[in-house]
């Protein structure tokens, strides 16, 4: 497993939001908003080196829920958010670690330009790196629904 920042290890997405970015950026880091948009059940420290936890139910009963957690790297409020982010499969023992930044930027007419990075995850194949991509794509567009 190679720990390169090249193209194949990282994603960038951009999304103009119509809201303000006080609000887009709360959105990020308060639990309740957070179960809004991107996750069953969150806890959030919302401070450089606090940590967090997000819990999205399984659909089916044979299927696990879907956790991740992490340290916040960076916080910069309304500006910018830095989040370690892991999640382990209990199936098969292993743990995913990378990284996601996040860019908020005010613009006019109380809109937001949301700029996400997932860097540092090796994606296996395109089949892996198109699924991270979708995956990001739609929580972007959840929170885009809520805010808007």
């Amino acid at each position: 497993m190679s720990n390169g920042m090249d193209g194949e290890s990282q994603i960038t997405l951009t999304r103009t939001i119509a809201a303000n970015v006080s609000d887009v950026f709360s959105a990020w880091t308060d639990p309740a908003l957070i179960e809004q948009w991107q996750a069953d059940e969150a806890e959030f420290d919302a401070f450089e080196g606090g940590h967090y936890r997000f819990l999205t139910y399984a659909d089916d009963d044979d299927e696990t829920d879907y956790e991740v957690s992490g340290e916040v790297l960076t916080f910069r409020e309304d500006e910018r958010l830095v989040l370690s982010w892991v999640y382990k499969d209990d199936e098969d023992d292993t743990e995913m670690i990378f990284v996601i930044d996040i860019a908020f930027e005010a613009l006019e007419g109380d809109n937001t330009r949301l700029t996400l990075t997932e860097r540092g995850l090796p994606h296996e194949d395109a089949q892996t790196r198109i699924f991270s991509m979708e995956a990001w794509s739609e929580a972007l567009e959840n929170l885009a629904e809520v805010m808007e």
